[in-house]
């Protein structure tokens, strides 16, 4: 206790500038601080402060000192911070926002559970996939699948994610596996559309990610939906791993074109940057970090 009194009192002597102001901020006698200060080079066995009746002066390993003795006091108010922070109960209301599909997957499943362990919060879940404006319409957290450049925004990954083109094996023995992307053309590819236009699909070709355009007779702008024509054989589509994972695993949907796979948009919670962030939202953010990291976890959904 003696030793961390004798270095908080010399970074608050450094501060103010004088033993005297110092020893006003506790409430003590300046001789205090004198004996404080002196104890401490004496332990160290250098001088730290040049010591005038007008001013002090830092020596060449006092100001060395006192950059380590700032650091230090400022982890173990961080520590105290954090301590205090975790042993607080979350409170108040949640507004999330995620995108459709996934929030119904693998988010809306997980809020009884979070709920459970965090009696005190309420939460509201919005579902759609457009990108919202976190400050102006009060959302707390948005469960984002995308690349991310806003950088007024805080990020936090939850999990990493990848897309595969799949098809039914009944479509596959019919029409035969496309071996590269340029195969695709002979094929009826299931796309997503956005407000009536229709987007590429990504690969890895020629050692550069390419957009190849696709083409087919059903088009929709509901994910779910594309994957359900996908099971019924209907034609390939290009899907994220955590909404066709489990048909994989049970046979139901092949992947192919896997060696052409290109980068995938991973999977993050995004939040506007604060001062101090609510213990309901850190919460929440580690809580869907937590399940989304359990080795069985995306095999089973």
């Amino acid at each position: 206790m003696d030793q961390f009194k004798q270095i908080s009192t010399f970074v608050d002597v450094a501060a103010k500038g004088s033993l005297s102001a110092a020893a006003r901020a506790e409430g003590i006698a300046p001789a205090m601080i004198g004996r404080r200060l002196d104890a401490l080079e004496e332990r160290l066995g250098v001088k730290l402060l040049q010591r005038t009746t007008r001013k002090i002066v830092l020596t060449n390993e006092g100001t060395a000192f006192l950059e380590d003795c700032q650091r230090i006091l400022t982890d173990l108010e961080d520590a105290e911070s954090s301590v205090s922070e975790r042993s607080a109960r979350a409170s108040g209301n949640l507004l999330i926002s995620a995108p459709a599909g996934f929030g119904r997957q693998h988010v809306a499943p997980l809020v009884p559970s979070f709920l459970a362990e965090h009696r005190d919060v309420t939460l509201t879940l919005n579902l759609n996939d457009r990108i919202v404006d976190l400050i102006g319409e009060g959302v707390d957290v948005a469960i984002r699948i995308a690349a991310l450049t806003d950088s007024n925004l805080i990020s936090v990954k939850l999990a990493d994610n990848h897309r595969v083109v799949v098809a039914a094996p009944s479509y596959l023995r019919r029409f035969g596996t496309p071996e590269t992307p340029d195969d695709l053309v002979r094929h009826n590819c299931l796309a997503i559309s956005s407000e009536g236009s229709q987007r590429g699909w990504t690969f890895r070709h020629h050692g550069k990610n390419s957009i190849f355009k696709v083409t087919g007779n059903m088009v929709c702008n509901d994910g779910e939906v594309l994957h359900n024509w996908a099971l019924n054989g209907k034609g390939l589509a290009w899907r994220s791993m955590w909404e066709v994972g489990s048909a994989i695993e049970s046979g139901e949907l092949v992947t192919v074109l896997d060696k052409f796979a290109a980068p995938g948009n991973d999977i993050y919670a995004v939040f506007a940057q604060r001062r101090h962030l609510p213990l309901r939202i850190r919460a929440f953010v580690d809580f869907l970090r937590h399940a989304y990291a359990q080795p069985d976890y995306w095999r089973k959904k």
